[in-house]
């Protein structure tokens, strides 16, 4: 019998609000968290909006001496992880540490890590020796630092896949939990608000350019002309069913089900691999479309990634045949941490009974999807799926489901 894997505990950071109860609560209510800048000065780049989390004060929740060694990202997610396993009741001092691990999943959040080792590095004239070793070195420290911090000595890792590393990461802790691993800490937080990152971003040709932060990134409208980048997620507990249920977890859902396919490269004549990932996601959960509550959509924010979403979404579950909703339309696209975010928000939709909106949005007709515009919709949801795309053509579908 296969192993059931449950979500326990979240821990949100987001550019709308900080803490799982202010990001739900704005979300609903519609909170912009999209403004100018204000973590380096962007005037003189022809981009300068972003989602940033605000009122992050890391003394206010670290011991001093981890601040030297860390970044914001860092930060951010020992932070979102410390509320998740509050959440979750899980207090690691009471798990034994080999059955505990962390995988999560990282894309941008070495820029800004990486930019202060070249500039330490390039003060002592060596700015040519550790480039490629400071994000090497990031990457492992991100979900190094949680697993020092909270003494987890199980499996371990950092998945990077871009904008779908945070669905990968939370199926490759699935697939740890049913090696026999308790509990895993997962998802992702990112960050990338700095010159260097800001440089490389620009450098895709995909961020928007516009200043007015309610008009600049519009997934599915007319007028989307690219995205707004942000900073933040959501780390998640997961846990072996039967474990969680001996302690008696109050358990958020299930992760049923998973799919990934790559994208052909250009010029071959073969059809975007979204769809597929869909129905193998749908597959693995065992269950059919019409099963399906509601879809949380990637959103890309350009006309050719919209219509390739749309036209996939469209394919499996007919023309407006699934409810669709796009809340980062609130934060920006947040890299790895955008899924996991999107995962926290479809199991507090299953809680609550409610869809949250898309904002902003003025739907090209040409989509034939069924967005849930301007206000939350109530519906009963038990099954929802979430979709990721990431930057090299890789695509992500997760299903997840009440246990009820």
């Amino acid at each position: 019998m296969t192993t059931s894997v449950v979500v326990t505990g979240l821990g949100v950071a987001a550019p709308n609000g900080l803490g799982t109860q202010d990001y739900w609560s704005a979300t609903l209510g519609g909170k912009h968290g999209i403004g100018r800048v204000t973590r380096f000065d962007p005037t003189n780049y022809p981009a300068r909006l972003a989602g940033e989390v605000p009122g992050f004060v890391p003394e206010e929740h670290l011991p001093s001496r981890l601040l030297p060694q860390t970044d914001r990202v860092t930060r951010l997610a020992l932070v979102a992880t410390d509320w998740a396993l509050k959440d979750a009741g899980a207090d690691p001092k009471d798990l034994p540490e080999f059955d505990m691990g962390v995988i999560t999943a990282s894309a941008a959040g070495g820029f800004e890590f990486g930019q202060g080792e070249l500039q330490n590095l390039w003060s002592r004239g060596s700015q040519y020796v550790s480039a490629y070793q400071s994000f090497a070195w990031f990457y492992a420290v991100n979900s190094g630092q949680i697993s020092i911090r909270n003494g987890m000595k199980g499996p371990a890792g950092v998945v990077v896949s871009e904008g779908a590393g945070g669905l990968d990461a939370v199926a490759q802790a699935r697939r740890q939990i049913r090696k026999g691993t308790s509990l895993i800490v997962t998802g992702a937080v990112d960050a990338s608000i700095c010159p260097w990152g800001w440089v490389a971003q620009l450098a895709t040709g995909k961020l928007s350019t516009r200043d007015e932060p309610t008009r600049a990134y519009l997934p599915f409208d007319r007028e989307a002309h690219g995205y707004v980048p942000g900073e933040g997620g959501a780390i998640l507990i997961t846990e072996d069913a039967e474990a969680a249920r001996t302690r008696g977890a109050r358990v958020y859902g299930e992760i049923a089900g998973y799919g990934a396919t790559i994208d052909p490269r250009p010029g071959i004549d073969r059809e975007p691999g979204l769809r597929r990932a869909i129905q193998v996601a749908l597959a693995d959960a065992g269950v059919d479309t019409v099963d399906v509550d509601v879809v949380f959509a990637d959103g890309a924010g350009d006309p050719a990634g919209d219509r390739v979403e749309a036209e996939a979404i469209s394919d499996v579950f007919g023309d407006r045949g699934v409810p669709v909703t796009v809340p980062k339309t609130m934060t920006g696209r947040l890299y790895s941490g955008g899924a996991p975010l999107d995962l926290a928000a479809a199991f507090l939709s299953m809680r609550d009974g409610v869809i949250p909106p898309t904002v902003h949005i003025e739907p090209c007709t040409d989509y034939p999807l069924d967005l849930v515009l301007a206000e939350p919709r109530q519906a009963e949801v038990r099954t929802a799926l979430v979709l990721a795309r990431g930057s090299g053509g890789f695509n992500s579908a997760m299903v997840v489901r009440t246990t009820a």
